[in-house]
């Protein structure tokens, strides 16, 4: 979802694999969770698909390199593809990468091989083994090619590749995965959301609180780890819908921004105004600023401070905004009029109001 592009270049790049049976290399690089991994899976199995149509032979195996991090593990991964049975130790990369080669052309197989987390197997000196691989058929003479590459890193990598590996990964073939945004996000896990819960029993609301989440860092890996996270909390309490406050334990657990020190560092004013947000927040995913401003003038009578008016109050919305201790976003309506919505993204807002609470009791 919302890599059509990168989907539309892979095709590009390997038509020749299917037309020609010349062999092909492409290089994928993005942030954690941009897609990288499952666009290359959903690649693959389609280029076999549409291979086996039209009467060709192709299969692809990936590799995780942080897994098998060395010359040989990486070749074994790909023998074993083909025998099981094949010893783990006592063969050479030379005499390996002839079995592969005795493997392939006895199936008649083009094979696309997939090096996932590619930088770490080059971190560990292994750049001869890109070599191999991106020309693997450069000895034969005639005939269809056997091996394509894909390889697959967070870094920018072409540079630690020797002169001959870089020529074969021209820097064209180089696929480029942006962070998702925040309605890219909202699209994967509304999907994920028809997969594999029952119908009604996440609300929208709880859907757009998880994407806003997640938009900073644009993880689609990580918005679906918080997404699990809350239906396993909603499951345990037995309670009949995911919560926007299931969603922040979720995010809590997963990577929690918001710390006790940072809180303990607000002044007293700011405080009241977090603990508006929280009170506010307590059965609902987004508040507006009326909601938060009535709970903070309550709050501030509660503990004996005289609260600010409509201006301060909203430049301490905006300071708490800027320490990612809430978040804000602004909508508008049919009216022409716009509304702030407020959030909590990263914490429960009871664990936040016990906390501040007790600090406010305190007198710190």
């Amino acid at each position: 979802m919302h890599r059509d592009k990168q989907m539309e270049r892979l095709w590009t790049l390997f038509r020749p694999v299917l037309e020609s049976g010349v062999s092909q290399t492409a290089f994928l690089i993005g942030n954690v969770g941009t897609g990288k991994t499952a666009t290359s899976k959903r690649f693959c199995l389609d280029l076999v698909r549409e291979g086996r149509s039209e009467g060709k032979a192709l299969d692809f195996i990936v590799v995780n390199c942080r897994q098998r991090n060395t010359e040989s593990a990486v070749l074994l991964r790909l023998v074993n593809h083909f025998d099981e049975r094949f010893p783990d130790r006592g063969f050479s990369t030379a005499e390996m990468l002839r079995t592969l080669h005795k493997h392939l052309e006895k199936e008649k197989l083009h094979l696309v091989v997939v090096l996932d987390e590619a930088d770490v197997l080059l971190r560990k000196g292994a750049g001869d083994l890109i070599y191999h691989l991106s020309r693997f058929d450069e000895e034969k003479v005639g005939g269809r090619a056997s091996m394509s590459l894909i390889m697959i890193s967070q870094k920018y990598l072409l540079d630690m590749l020797d002169p001959a590996s870089r020529s074969t990964f021209r820097r064209a073939n180089v696929i480029t995965f942006d962070k998702y945004s925040a309605p890219e996000l909202r699209d994967i896990i509304a999907d994920r959301v028809q997969l594999a819960f029952y119908p009604g029993t996440v609300p929208d609301s709880s859907v757009e609180l998880i994407a806003d989440a997640s938009a900073e860092m644009g993880d689609a890996r990580f918005a679906i780890e918080i997404l699990e996270k809350a239906g396993m909390m909603a499951e345990e309490e037995g309670s009949p819908q995911v919560t926007a406050e299931n969603v922040r334990t979720a995010k809590a657990l997963t990577y929690n921004v918001v710390t006790s020190t940072k809180v303990e560092e607000l002044d007293i004013q700011k405080r009241l105004v977090l603990l508006a947000v929280a009170r506010a927040s307590k059965d609902q995913a987004y508040v507006t600023t009326r909601d938060v401003e009535g709970a903070y003038k309550i709050a501030a009578e509660e503990y004996g401070e005289r609260a600010r008016g409509h201006t301060q109050f909203w430049a301490y919305l905006q300071q708490l905004a800027n320490e990612g201790l809430v978040e804000t976003k602004v909508t508008g309506d049919p009216s022409g009029g716009r509304t702030t919505y407020i959030s909590v993204p990263d914490m429960p807002v009871k664990v936040l109001r016990e906390m501040l609470e007790q600090l406010l009791s305190g007198g710190k």
